[in-house]
């Protein structure tokens, strides 16, 4: 007896998008490479000009093309950016609607180990960029909103040190959500803010000593103090 489940035809366009980002990801399209105009490849593939137009607005999504306008426009191969991976992980993020808890567990996961790594890796303008984010950190200790920012470009700037494409990624996509979800009073009294200048600067003497091991527990006694805090004081916003 014939038995026969459904078959699902994928669209034109999404066929063309399929070839064309191999061909940019396997380098056979370089950086730079104008890809031909709507038409013509329309006519190569043996497609309409929508069906081309909508295969290139999903390469252009995922950050693989830029598109031009004017006399000399089209679309160009280009190299997909840090901000793709954050949009995309932030989309997932809150279209998934992750719970709180699990983005701080993954703060607890990567943090401290991007902390290691900046020890081992960071450069002058890494440190100065530290520096800075802390000083504007202790100018905002009185005002809370502002303080919790220069706190978060604290923590994005020891990741960016660790000179990790993919944990810069991460940790920019799901920063804004922990920013978003906590920027509580309640969070931030005054002497936990002291506190958490205290152990910044604690954490970045572990970087510039280049010392590992000791930026790694630093920041790991840090970010896990923080996480307990969010638990006691807005067990709410982890459901």
């Amino acid at each position: 007896m014939l038995t026969l489940s459904p078959i699902q035809v994928p669209k034109a366009s999404d066929v063309l998008a399929d070839s064309l980002r191999e061909q940019i990801l396997d380098g056979r399209l370089r950086v730079g490479a104008v890809l031909p105009n709507e038409r013509d490849l329309a006519v190569r593939a043996g497609l309409s000009r929508a069906s081309v137009r909508e295969a290139l607005r999903i390469l252009e999504v995922e950050g693989l093309i830029a598109t031009r306008t004017g006399r000399n426009g089209g679309s160009v191969v280009v190299r997909p950016s840090l901000a793709t991976i954050e949009r995309s992980i932030g989309i997932f993020i809150r279209g998934q609607n992750i719970r709180l808890e699990s983005v701080l567990e993954v703060r607890e996961a990567i943090e401290p180990h991007a902390a290691r790594l900046a020890a081992l890796h960071r450069t002058e303008q890494d440190l100065s960029t530290l520096r800075q984010c802390h000083e504007r950190l202790l100018q905002d200790i009185g005002d809370v909103a502002a303080f919790l920012r220069a706190n978060l470009d604290w923590h994005v700037a020891v990741v960016l040190a660790a000179h990790n494409e993919l944990l810069s990624a991460f940790v920019g996509a799901f920063a804004q959500t922990v920013y978003q979800a906590t920027d509580l009073h309640e969070l931030s009294p005054p002497a936990i803010r002291g506190t958490v200048a205290q152990a910044h600067e604690a954490v970045m003497a572990a970087i510039e000593a280049g010392d590992p091991d000791a930026a790694q527990r630093r920041m790991s006694r840090h970010v896990g103090a923080y996480v307990q805090r969010v638990r006691t004081v807005n067990p709410i916003a982890l459901t």
